[in-house]
């Protein structure tokens, strides 16, 4: 059956592309045999890694930057992306940032920029998108969710309200947007090893806990994400709409 998950002749845009997560993704989906638009906020113009990457996949890459705290970039990018020569399939939108403190210590900017990423910049983009792909009548939604999209977390108030607000988008568009042959889908990647989660494993208390606390007995790496991104994008998911699909190493089912 790997023709369910061919993605030949496909077009694939991947946010947050330029490292951790979006890069897995974006290799991931090259390998499938997609080409590429991958946005990132310091995109470089030529010979980026994720460009050098899913050239070697046998991709076509295309490089595109964006700002995500910005509504105007946002807006610009989705119209540009609808005017190319040849329809988006696939939108991965995995663009996020996430700001630590304590409640009672963060600060609206924090909050503002956080919700402008992480939940906003999604919809946006998302909709302009998805506008074109419900008018065709087929397309391919992928939004990178959380475990914070079904736990509280600790000192990362905006970043688990976004998650959450993932989940219930997904959910959203999936019933709106599944009658006309349009899946909508999210990833809730658990701890996996990449900028983000950084300062979590410099911690060794709050490491070892982590680590005891999955069963698979280990922090995730992007690459973790290759199966579950490739399968959301293809045809082996034609039946499947607004799941949120962990791949945590088994920490949600302890």
């Amino acid at each position: 059956m790997p023709e369910l998950f061919d993605l030949s002749g496909r077009l694939a845009v991947v946010t947050g592309a330029r490292r951790g997560i979006g890069l897995a993704m974006a290799v991931a989906l090259a390998r499938a045999g997609a080409d590429i638009i991958g946005v990132s906020a310091n995109m470089e113009e030529r010979e980026s890694l994720v460009q050098q990457q899913v050239e070697a996949a046998g991709g076509k890459f295309t490089g595109y930057r964006c700002d995500f705290a910005e509504r105007a970039e946002v807006e610009a990018l989705a119209q540009r992306l609808c005017e190319l020569d040849r329809p988006v399939d696939v939108l991965v939108n995995n663009a996020g940032t996430i700001a630590r403190a304590p409640a009672v210590d963060y600060t609206d900017d924090m909050w503002d920029h956080v919700l402008a990423v992480n939940l906003s910049s999604q919809f946006v983009l998302t909709r302009g998108i998805g506008r074109e792909m419900v008018r065709r009548g087929h397309g391919k939604v992928v939004l990178t969710a959380s475990l914070l999209s079904f736990q509280g977390g600790i000192n990362v108030a905006a970043y688990t309200a976004t998650k959450s607000g993932i989940a219930g988008l997904t959910r959203a568009l999936a019933n709106e947007w599944a009658p006309h042959g349009v899946n909508v889908n999210a990833i809730a990647p658990g701890y996996i090893a990449t900028d983000n989660t950084q300062a979590l494993r410099d911690d060794p208390n709050r490491n070892r806990a982590i680590v005891e606390r999955i069963p698979a007995g280990r922090w995730g790496e992007a690459d973790d994400l290759a199966g579950a991104t490739v399968f959301l994008a293809s045809a082996a998911s034609d039946y499947v709409n607004g799941i949120v699909l962990p791949v945590d190493g088994g920490w949600l089912g302890r």
